[in-house]
């Protein structure tokens, strides 16, 4: 299980940050992935915090994910394959009290459910 924790700083020009904590103090960065649509985004930086244990987690949106509709970007302790949290970008009309954000989470999160349960099938033969 993952000791890591991950908590929004901002989202700001393109770019979403986030500090991650609880990681060893080992000079290591985390392994971290950021999946959407169940495709690994690769404008994913993770550099050393201002404290031990605290790293600085960066995201750029890769601009083929910028359009209408809802994209939900999930991010995981890939060491672990644990989900550490997500962050959700809506575009085109506006959408008031939409659930296609909530949607698209829990399809993200069945993805991540269906590796770990392809993985345990194939462990288990």
């Amino acid at each position: 299980m993952s000791a890591l924790t991950l908590s929004k700083i901002r989202f700001c020009n393109g770019t979403w940050e986030g500090q991650i904590d609880g990681a060893p103090a080992s000079g290591a960065p985390p392994a971290i992935s950021v999946r959407l649509l169940d495709r690994i985004v690769d404008t994913v930086s993770v550099s050393e915090g201002e404290a031990p244990g605290t790293w600085t987690l960066a995201v750029e949106i890769p601009p083929d994910a910028i359009g209408d509709g809802v994209q939900t970007f999930v991010i995981y302790d890939a060491k672990a394959d644990r989900k550490l949290g997500d962050f959700t970008l809506i575009a085109g009309d506006p959408l008031t009290d939409d659930l296609r954000a909530e949607v698209a989470l829990l399809r993200a999160e069945l993805d991540m459910l269906k590796r770990a349960f392809r993985r345990h099938c194939l462990e288990t033969t």
